[in-house]
């Protein structure tokens, strides 16, 4: 994935960073990877999805590492410049540039150690159905809830997570959230 790095203009490559930083400081839900391989794709550079995941990954990750070892900018220029020689001279300008403006934002958060543990929770959205038949049973009349979860995991990838419920599954479902919402209410 680093070897994509060349292939990505600076703007672009800054952008994704600035994501990545974002999404580190909680201003952001994830980095939106989709869009972004969209529009390099269009500018002309073959990119896929994954690679990108991979990159943001890697940025993320390194960010993250900043800032648990609370790192200054000139220590993580140090860190690349002797650890990491395949890094273009644009990304590395790019880095320090972000890392100088918002990394101590980062390294004050006090999740920082705990960072690229946890997902978080975006978004959520469901639908009744009901199963009129299958190749087994003509008359199945079987009603469902679909609820599909947004998610970013870790690293700030944003990723749909779908499942179905029989009805008493979703009241149980349910349930649980009152007595998580009762629970939030005494705190």
């Amino acid at each position: 994935a680093a070897d994509k790095i060349d292939l990505i203009p600076q703007d672009f490559f800054a952008e994704l960073c600035e994501q990545v930083i974002q999404h580190l400081n909680h201003k952001t839900a994830g980095v939106n990877t989709v869009e972004l391989c969209q529009r390099l794709r269009m500018s002309g550079i073959e990119i896929t999805v994954s690679e990108l995941v991979k990159l943001a990954n890697i940025i993320s990750f390194l960010f993250s590492t900043a800032a648990r070892d609370h790192l200054s900018t000139e220590e993580l220029v140090t860190a690349l410049g002797s650890e990491v020689s395949a890094l273009p001279k644009h990304a590395v300008q790019v880095i320090r540039h972000v890392w100088n403006e918002q990394g101590k934002a980062v390294s004050a958060s006090e999740n920082a150690r705990n960072m690229g543990t946890v997902g978080q929770f975006i978004d959520i959205s469901w639908k009744l159905g009901v199963a009129m038949s299958s190749d087994t049973c003509r008359s199945l009349k079987y009603p469902y809830v679909t609820v599909t979860l947004k998610v970013a995991d870790p690293s700030g990838q944003v990723t749909n997570k779908s499942f179905e419920m029989t009805i008493p599954q979703f009241k149980n479902f349910s349930r649980q959230f009152k007595e998580m919402a009762a629970v939030l209410e005494t705190v």
